[in-house]
């Protein structure tokens, strides 16, 4: 045999062992036993808007059969009619396909991943409505699989672009979704009724040129908050994640806001105020809530603001932050228990010096404020003359260090909070403060140094506490009144 045919018996073997290796490794079966594991037999996408595109979710298929599994088709069992998008191994299942995807291949040890959105329609009911459908795997074998698509739907009015050019009043038992924000013109007033919920998309927020009216209740407060309805993980839905939408923004021509029992919440900036005539008020703000932000809870420049039993808590910048202007807090909690970021501000800052810039602190009062939070000293304070001190501190809880020679015209009845003597940097105020969970109550507890406290404001803002009730004669500090 000469050495020509030796190499080719040598190729003839060698292609042998390679085909039978591959037919090995590539062989399918059609028995019924040999079938699909799937990472969840159920896809819940909580709850969602009708008409809004939720966020994407995915679930794994893999095949531990020992064999290749061959599919003849995948498809929605209903269809096209219930508003879930379906992509399997990057095929989407859309009209041109017939809303299913044909001879995919699952080889032995090997997955593909599957990704569902929704965008569900209207309903016509008030509550949610459960909205579902099976995604169907049928195998070459003839046998089906099947994982359950499902979500509850909320119907929901919704608003694109919002410019109000004139009076106008939003009020609505239905949750209101806006997208691309709401802008109000200079001279045009938006009044928000009470027990209205405005869920805003993430780049979404309100631009106030003119003037805004929340007209909330202690019943039915008025919600401004982010647009998704799901959760990050199982003890933390996305509502309590700061940053889901824009805030609040007062500009300069804007001026004799109120806001009233309104709960603004996991916001970027909660309000801002930008710069204005500071012999006008641009902000009136009382028994609300502005609670984790990722920037700050409320900022004021340069302008006249009159804050009172209200919260502002939890924020990556400052909880409140006031350059010039004339300020009064009155009855507020401010407590800094920001969790994601070491490096959170203050709980209150303020002074004429922002930056580069400095303006005119004309007045600055608390009365009757709780201000505390997890660091040492929660309360800032930054000016270009340090002789001038329009400001004072009366009845209130300050947990900074107290001055060594402490002027009476400036604080008066204050009361220390004296960290050795605080119990987890100053947790022990409130009812609850839970960062792994993002859960927390401003409310006071029986043990709080606030309780009976205070006193009794001559202008009217101690008669009630933020919920609305009845203050006593000798009132709390801070936002809350104690109940037992």
């Amino acid at each position: 045999m000469n050495v020509f045919n030796r190499f080719a018996i040598f190729l003839f073997a060698m292609a042998a062992v390679f085909v039978a290796a591959c037919s090995d490794d590539d062989s399918f079966t059609t028995s019924t036993s040999s079938v699909l594991t799937f990472s969840t037999d159920t896809l819940r996408l909580d709850t969602t808007f009708s008409k809004v595109p939720t966020p994407t979710k995915t679930f794994w298929v893999y095949n531990r059969s020992g064999d290749g599994i061959r599919l003849s088709n995948v498809r929605l069992e209903q269809g096209n009619q219930t508003g879930f998008r379906v992509n399997v191994d990057g095929i989407y299942l859309g009209q041109a396909s017939g809303y299913q995807v044909n001879g995919l291949e699952v080889r032995d040890k090997d997955s593909i991943r599957v990704f569902v959105e929704l965008t569900s329609p209207a309903n016509g009911n008030v509550d949610p409505t459960l909205i579902e459908d099976n995604l169907i795997f049928t195998l070459e074998s003839g046998v089906q699989q099947k994982v359950n698509l499902n979500a509850y739907s909320w119907d929901a009015e919704l608003l694109k672009e919002v410019v109000v050019s004139s009076d106008s009043t939003i009020q609505s038992t239905k949750p209101i979704v806006i997208q691309g924000g709401i802008t109000v013109k200079e001279g045009a007033t938006l009044t928000i009724g009470a027990g209205t919920v405005i869920y805003f998309s993430n780049s979404a927020g309100v631009d106030v040129h003119g003037r805004l009216k929340v007209d909330g209740t202690p019943d039915e407060n008025v919600v401004f908050r982010g647009d998704r309805l799901d959760w990050m993980f199982d003890y933390l839905p996305y509502d309590r994640v700061s940053g889901q939408w824009r805030g609040i923004r007062f500009h300069e021509t804007s001026y004799e806001n109120e806001i009233a029992f309104a709960d603004i919440h996991s916001a970027y900036n909660g309000i801002v105020c930008d710069s204005s005539d500071v012999s006008r008020t641009t902000l009136t703000l009382k028994h609300s809530i502005v609670h984790n932000c990722q920037g700050y809870g409320l900022l004021a420049t340069n302008s006249r603001v009159d804050v009172s039993n209200s919260q502002l808590t939890n924020t990556l910048n400052d909880c409140a932050a006031f350059f010039g202007g004339y300020t009064i807090l009155s009855h507020c909690t401010l407590a800094q228990f920001y969790p994601f970021d070491g490096n959170r501000g203050a709980a209150l800052r303020f002074g004429d010096k922002k930056g580069d810039n400095v303006y005119p602190l004309h007045q600055f009062d608390v009365l009757n404020t709780l201000i505390t939070g997890y660091s040492d000293n929660v309360i800032m304070g930054s000016f270009s003359d340090e002789t001038v001190k329009n400001y004072k501190f009366d009845h209130s809880i300050l947990r900074t260090g107290a001055p060594k020679e402490i002027d009476a015209n400036i604080y008066k009845d204050v009361i220390w909070e004296d960290v050795k003597d605080t119990v987890q940097f100053g947790e022990k105020h409130f009812v609850r403060i839970d960062a792994e969970k993002q859960s927390y109550d401003f409310h006071l507890r029986d043990k709080s140094k606030a309780r009976d406290a205070g006193y009794v404001l001559g202008n009217g803002t101690s008669a009630t506490d933020r919920d609305g009730k009845a203050r006593t004669n000798t009132p709390d500090i801070g936002c809350y009144e104690f109940f037992e």
